[in-house]
């Protein structure tokens, strides 16, 4: 009996522990059914437009459309970048397990070299890994076919069509127009920061250089999107429409095509640069930097050869000498050290002195020589200008000093950019006492101010800053900001907008030393000046300056040892109207007026007569003379 009680009890204890574990099991059932229907109600009512938008995406592809890149054209509308259209092989890296295998099999289908290999291979450096990268560009339309046969072959690999950026005038502008190239992952980081990621998705090209870096934004468009509809393995099953693409605008430059030939031509085979303005406004009317490049090889990715013959030449084809380049300006530098004396120091600028040939700073015996053994005799500031004479130069620094000095020719321009509409400027430079000490921790010496007044010394100025210092006399002392596009034309609408001068300041300068300093140089191609040669018969005026600047131990080239001046030249025309400023520098050419003068009077002789220079074959817009391709 006393048993049978012990059992009841103890079924009732675990009759109540399953009661109780029953409860437990529901109301966990129950708060987990809540948190269940919670679940849906927020995923159903508060989340439906994020699922369904993410639903939409996964269904919905948004493919970028590449707007097409404006043309970049003379001022004449001679197309000097333009957009050709062709196919290219591509691979994706990250889509390929053995790439060396494949690219050897592709060779047996379509036509790779090695070059094709080694540009690719410095693509992939300089890329990210998912991107498609160009094996072979400019397929033809043969090629195209016999990989569309074999293309289940290779996976990873496929065939696109696109437009290719052409530069048809090769080398002629590889430094104004620069090129494109493919996006690297420093200029995609640099979008990203801007904000202008989305402005460049499905675009793989970006200015890198010249014109096409200044006006990238110009230039590039606007991408469109295309919307199309996909299945669940990701196949295109219907278009749902698309926003077109805006096409980059048009760029006319201020630059003459013809000019820029004729340029090109009288220059041969010398090294150096020149650049040709319009005094009025300021237009570029020609910049050439001897030698050039091919910047067609740069757009799809130079290859490793190429580029290593182009940035290890002696020669440096890649630097723009127009406005990157330093030189000393020799006696080109003397009509604006002339202007300073009349403006600043009056008594020593019209003095007349006695040239032996040397001069000797006060209270010290070093000789400063004179290019003319034995000097000039009794000379003033006029016939120095004209003869281009030394010592009385010497003598002018010294007594206006180097800190006046510096001050007022740099109202030229000289020391500091000039703020042309292009990359890669240099601000050359005009040296102060302070400016030694904060270089070198060094005392100025006499002597330094001296020679600074013949364009030696420290001094150093690019080939653009003389060209605009001397349309700067030929403007009467109005300094013109100097550019190189014209107009910038939308491609749709023709709507032009007009890039107007730009006014950068006017020299302290009386008009009668003006006056003066422009008549001296047009003695200076007239008989007994130093460009006699260049004037000599000429229908019209011509002001200029020769210069002979002395690089000694600066080796330019290989025959640096034997010609060791560089050749100045600095003119404008016509002297009594001027419509064209010139400045010429020839690497290691010797004499500015035998060597840079010719070139420059090419030039002048082209714009004012419309002559082109004895044995140059009849310009042409759209093919190179045979000789201006070299």
């Amino acid at each position: 009996m006393q048993k049978t009680r012990s059992a009841l009890k103890n079924h009732i204890v675990e009759l109540k522990r399953f009661k109780t574990r029953l409860a437990i099991a529901i109301a966990g059932m129950v708060v987990l059914l809540v948190v269940l229907v919670a679940r849906f109600a927020w995923l159903q009512i508060y989340q439906y437009q994020f699922y369904q938008t993410l639903a939409e995406n996964n269904r919905v592809s948004r493919v970028p459309i590449v707007p097409n890149r404006g043309l970049i054209l003379d001022r004449k509308g001679v197309v000097l970048a333009e957009n050709l259209p062709g196919y290219s092989l591509e691979i994706t890296p990250s889509k390929v397990k053995n790439l060396k295998g494949i690219i050897s099999r592709l060779s047996h289908v379509v036509k790779i070299s090695s070059s094709d290999i080694r540009r690719f291979d410095r693509l992939r450096v300089e890329s990210r890994r998912f991107q498609s990268l160009p094996i072979r560009a400019r397929l033809s339309e043969d090629e195209v076919a016999r990989f569309a046969v074999n293309q289940y072959k290779f996976p990873g690999v496929k065939i696109h069509a696109r437009l290719y950026r052409f530069y048809p005038f090769s080398n002629l502008y590889s430094h104004v127009v620069g090129y494109v190239g493919r996006i690297n992952d420093v200029e995609l980081n640099a979008l990203e920061k801007a904000g202008q990621l989305d402005d460049y998705r499905g675009s793989e090209h970006i200015g890198k250089t010249g014109v096409e870096l200044s006006y990238e934004k110009v230039l590039h468009g606007v991408p469109g999107v295309e919307q199309i509809e996909t299945d669940a393995g990701g196949h295109a099953v219907a278009d749902l429409g698309r926003t077109l693409p805006v096409s980059g605008d048009n760029v006319f430059l201020t630059i003459n095509n013809r000019l820029q030939q004729v340029a090109n031509f009288a220059f041969g085979d010398h090294r150096g640069a020149l650049v040709a303005i319009r005094p009025q406004t300021g237009a570029v009317l020609a910049m050439l930097s001897k030698p050039g490049f091919d910047p067609n090889l740069f757009v799809d990715g130079i290859d490793t050869a190429d580029w290593k013959q182009l940035n290890d030449s002696p020669m440096h084809p890649l630097i723009n000498r127009a406005i990157h380049s330093e030189y000393p300006p020799g006696s080109t530098f003397k009509p604006f050290v002339a202007l300073a004396g009349l403006t600043l120091d009056p008594s020593a600028a019209n003095k007349t002195i006695f040239d032996p040939g040397y001069y000797k700073i006060p209270g010290h015996s070093h000789l400063f020589h004179n290019w003319k053994k034995g000097g000039f005799g009794t000379i003033g500031l006029d016939r120095s200008i004209t003869v281009s004479d030394d010592t009385f130069f010497y003598g002018l620094a010294y007594a206006l000093g180097i800190d006046r000095m510096a001050h007022y020719v740099e109202q030229f321009g000289f020391g500091h950019k000039t703020g042309i509409d292009m990359p890669g400027e240099s601000s050359g430079l005009i040296p102060t006492e302070a400016w030694k000490r904060k270089r070198y921790h060094q005392p100025w010496y006499p002597g330094e101010t001296v020679i600074a007044g013949i364009g030696q010394g420290y001094v150093l100025v690019t080939p653009l800053q003389l060209a605009s210092a001397v349309a700067t006399l030929a403007n009467n002392g109005v300094i013109m900001k100097p550019h190189v596009v014209k107009s910038i034309q939308n491609p749709e609408t023709g709507a032009t907008q007009m890039i107007d001068p730009v006014v950068a300041g006017k020299v302290n300068a009386s008009q009668a030393d003006l006056d003066r300093v422009r008549k001296d140089m047009i003695t200076v191609t007239q008989p007994g000046g130093t460009a006699a040669g260049i004037g000599y018969k000429s229908p019209y005026l011509i002001a200029a300056k020769t210069g002979t600047a002395q690089v000694i131990g600066l080796n330019n080239g290989p025959d640096a040892g034997e010609k060791r001046d560089n050749a100045v030249f600095i003119a404008y025309a016509p002297a009594d109207n001027p419509q064209i400023a010139v400045a010429v520098v020839v690497e290691n050419g010797g004499e500015g007026g035998v060597t840079a003068g010719p070139i420059a009077k090419a030039v002048l002789d082209y714009y004012i007569l419309h002559k082109t220079p004895p044995g140059m074959e009849p310009l042409d817009n759209k093919v190179l003379p045979a000789k201006a391709n070299q």
